[in-house]
């Protein structure tokens, strides 16, 4: 997705606990054009927030990570899709037929609500998980990058249009799938910001350079004591 401006690329997290924390936030950010709902705020409020979005022509990304049996995430795929979200998240490790099924019934859903179906996004490893995470607590005994890039492949082949994945492992995902597979990239941090807790971090600039689409990049922009003059400097690192 070429020609985006930086604005267009960072997506800013409504990690916040209630409907009125969360356009409190959304009217701080004036300028910001993308916002994340996850699953606190979404469990919290259901679809009053993604209603103040939309009513503010925001994009939505409905951050709620399915992961179960198909029948059941196609069943949830299938509700979520008729919200008219953006970008929709599912876990790459629910393995394939529970992808395909989810992606089929997201068309499905968003079809019968007469709304754009939403881009299923597969969630590879968390990018709060390290590397020896990965083997000694969850025993895959893949290095981080090999088992991204192989859960990313699978995804696209089985029509999910992008997936979430570390800054760093943004180049071997781009190996393995299509210009056209939409990355979307936690874990990112301007030069001035703390890391947190996230583990395999990157700055904006690195992480496009790298191949990300997206940015998400909660606490240095949310947490600032001016959010809006926080996502202006995240934009301007971005055009520089």
């Amino acid at each position: 997705m070429t020609g985006l401006e930086p604005r267009d690329r960072i997506i800013v997290p409504l990690d916040v606990p209630d409907a009125e924390a969360a356009i409190a936030l959304i009217d701080r950010l004036p300028e910001a054009r993308f916002f994340k709902v996850g699953l606190e705020l979404f469990v919290a409020t259901g679809a009053t927030v993604l209603e103040a979005l939309k009513q503010r022509n925001k994009k939505i990304f409905l951050d709620l990570k399915f992961h179960d049996i198909p029948n059941t995430m196609a069943g949830a795929c299938r509700s979520a899709a008729r919200y008219g979200v953006d970008l929709l998240t599912i876990h790459a490790t629910a393995g394939k037929p529970a992808l395909e099924a989810a992606q089929a019934a997201a068309i499905a859903g968003a079809e019968a609500a007469g709304v754009q179906p939403p881009t299923l996004l597969a969630v590879t490893v968390l990018t709060s998980l390290s590397q020896q995470q990965l083997n000694d607590e969850l025993h895959v005994p893949e290095a981080v990058p090999n088992y991204v890039q192989h859960l990313a492949r699978q995804a696209e082949a089985c029509g999910i249009g992008g997936c979430v994945c570390s800054p760093q492992e943004l180049i071997v995902v781009g190996t393995a799938c299509s210009d056209a597979f939409i990355r979307v990239t936690p874990g990112v941090r301007p030069t001035w910001a703390a890391a947190g807790d996230q583990q395999r971090v990157m700055t904006p600039a690195q992480a496009i350079a790298a191949g990300a689409t997206y940015l998400v990049i909660g606490r240095p922009i949310t947490a600032a004591d001016d959010p809006a003059t926080a996502f202006q400097r995240v934009c301007e690192e971005l055009a520089a």
